[in-house]
This record gives C-alpha cells, structure tokens and sequence, in this order.
C-alpha cells in the first residue's frame, strides 16, 4: 500500500491560498495571491523535483486541480520533470460537480471520501500525492487519510487569507522526520502523522 502525502505551501501567519499567482484564488477578496513566487529558487525546485520522483498517482481538489489543467498540458517537455508526470500519470479529482475533465488521465470522485481514498491508497505501490488543494486536505487530515505532510513555511506574514489548519481541525500529533531551508529562506519540514496529541504540565 502507498502513502497519501501533502505539500503545502504556507505563510509564517499560516495562509495557503493563492501562493502561485494573483489570479489563483481571489475568494473572500484576496488580494495577496503569488506570495510564494519570490522564493522559488533552486533548493526549492530540487525539492520540487524530488517529490515528483516518488509519485504514482496524484489527487487533487477541484480548484487546484482547475489551476493545473489549465497550465500543465501546455508543457510538452518530456524531460520537464513536473509536466512529464501530471501529464502522464492517472489524476484523481474530489469534486462533486466536475463532469467531463478534459485532462487526459483524470478521474472523478464522487463517492465515500475516506472509501474512495483507501482504495487509492490500496492501489499505489509509492505515493499518493496531494499538492495544494486546501479544502480536500483539511477533510482527508480530519479522516486520519494522509500519512505524510511537507509543510513548506514562507518567511512572509499576510494577515489575511484562508489557512491550512483552520479553527476546528481535528487535533493531530505528527513525527518530525525532516528538515532544511533553502537559500530563499523557505523551512521546509516533513512531519509524519502520529495519532492524537498528548498532553501534559510544566
């Protein structure tokens, strides 16, 4: 059985949205898209790169899932290491109004969440790989579905904007297993989900 993993891309204030563009995700009037774009040096592409290595499959909410098919088919570089992959290998989309994706390779899920995932999960020898998809990862967190997150923490406050683990996330315990920071200043931490936290006093 393979991993379900996240990366995400997030604020010292804990936003995650619109971190690639302005046009990206301007829901409740965010003005601050494209804040990631600055740090995107060559550490952080290795990273990048590395990840897309590991992957058999790729699931995906439907706005990021929107943003990709609208930019990735256009890279025909076979040697891209990113287009090579979302190009080619199958795409799994939760959404319960997409129809007919275009996308080659791309799925629809409908049903069970947590049922259809574990199924996935079942059928991918390596990774299972989430990027971005802010509300689809706050479901599957809360349903104890991913195994793995790279949290990628950019040294820039916004003050405003949707957060990754917004009030009433289902409290989590994870295993810190990674960690560097590129030259840009990006804290990059893999952590390993570890059950329910503990608690204790000084």
């Amino acid at each position: 059985m393979g991993k379900l993993t996240l990366t995400a891309f997030v604020t010292l204030d804990g936003v995650h949205q619109a971190p690639g563009g302005p046009e990206e995700d301007r829901s409740d009037g965010f003005e601050q898209g494209g804040w990631s774009v600055p740090y995107g040096d060559e550490d952080f592409g290795r990273f990048v790169t590395d990840a897309f290595a590991r992957v058999d499959a790729f699931l995906l909410g439907r706005r990021t899932y929107e943003i990709f098919a609208g930019y990735w088919p256009k890279v025909t570089d076979p040697a891209d290491p990113i287009a090579a992959k979302l190009n080619s290998l199958p795409k799994y989309v939760a959404s319960s109004s997409l129809t007919d994706p275009a996308w080659s390779g791309t799925t629809v899920i409908r049903g069970d969440l947590a049922k259809e995932v574990a199924a996935l999960k079942e059928r991918t020898a390596r990774e299972l790989q989430v990027h971005g998809s802010g509300a689809l990862a706050r479901s599957l967190l809360a349903l104890d579905l991913i195994d793995t997150v790279h949290l990628l923490t950019f040294p820039v406050v916004l003050g405003a904007g949707r957060r990754l683990f917004a009030e009433g996330a289902v409290p989590t315990a994870f295993r810190h297993v990674f960690g560097s920071t590129t030259g840009a200043g990006v804290a990059i931490h893999t952590y390993e989900r570890a059950g329910r936290p503990t608690y204790g006093s000084y």
